[in-house]
């Protein structure tokens, strides 16, 4: 075998199994995103997010986890957050918000976004973070829920256990997800009836979701709390109509949507904006 044949040999498995790259310089960026194949974290040069004073109708779990999110950038200690419930009320914005709010005090807050499917390599993203001196990261995991047949959430027990070698003192983990227990019913209901040992079969299900230290619900918004978020962004964006038009332009609108929501709210505001020549 020739060395021009052994070159493209090693070029092949090089694009086969790309070697990682180096942590990035986290000063750069306020966020990233983790990639595999190869592994690297991608610097988001813009957050899509909406400002905290925007978030009506949350005002609990805005307020606890605001606090949590301060105390865990100050260096205090805090604990991973759950934020589940109703689709569509600000989970996944709350928490960029909350980072957004640490970062304009100055604090050394990085978020980090890690896709579901890609929970197995989290123990080298956690080497990557651990090594970084003197800046403290959220792990960020958006809309997570597990099917049947699913085992990645035995990675995401190592992430909130940390193993023998313990999750590292800069980073915490904030999830989203419209199920409390993050598995659906039937898959506990089904182990419930199959097992060997029901109770035990449930635990472990049930148990992934009280390794988080927050929980905290979000619930179908009513009337009044829609008609709230809505006012609150012509506020913020100068949009001006008459109160009695605005109602009742906002309450056609989510009654051709079947639906009340935080979303529904925004989409509705941002078809408003629109039609009065506003850019978002």
């Amino acid at each position: 075998m020739n060395d021009t044949t052994l070159t493209r040999i090693a070029e092949a498995l090089e694009r086969l199994a790309p070697a990682p790259q180096p942590a990035p310089d986290f000063t750069s960026a306020e966020a990233y995103i983790w990639h595999t194949a190869p592994d690297r974290l991608e610097p988001v040069a813009r957050v899509s997010r909406v400002d905290l004073g925007l978030l009506h109708g949350i005002d609990r779990a805005r307020d606890t986890l605001l606090a949590n999110t301060l105390q865990f950038a100050r260096g205090a200690a805090a604990n991973n957050a759950l934020l589940w419930g109703a689709r569509g009320m600000g989970k996944s914005s709350l928490v960029k918000a909350a980072h957004a709010a640490a970062v304009a005090e100055g604090l050394p807050l990085k978020l980090v976004e890690l896709a579901r499917e890609d929970l197995p390599s989290v123990g080298r993203l956690l080497a990557h973070l651990r090594a970084a001196p003197g800046m403290r990261f959220i792990l960020f995991c958006d809309d997570l829920s597990f099917s049947n047949d699913d085992q990645h959430y035995k990675s995401l027990k190592a992430v909130l256990d940390g193993g023998i070698e313990g999750r590292p003192d800069n980073v915490i983990l904030y999830a989203t997800s419209n199920r409390r227990h993050l598995m659906p019913r039937d898959m506990i209901e089904n182990e419930r009836s199959t097992a060997i040992n029901p109770s035990e079969a449930v635990e472990e299900k049930v148990s992934l979701s009280d390794r988080f230290g927050l929980w905290l619900g979000f619930h179908a918004c009513g009337q009044d709390a829609y008609l709230a978020m809505i006012k609150g962004y012509c506020e913020a964006y100068g949009v001006s109509v008459a109160p009695e038009q605005l109602r009742a332009e906002a309450i056609e609108w989510q009654a051709t949507r079947g639906a009340r929501s935080g979303r529904v709210a925004w989409q509705f505001f941002t078809d408003l904006a629109g039609r009065h020549g506003v850019a978002l």
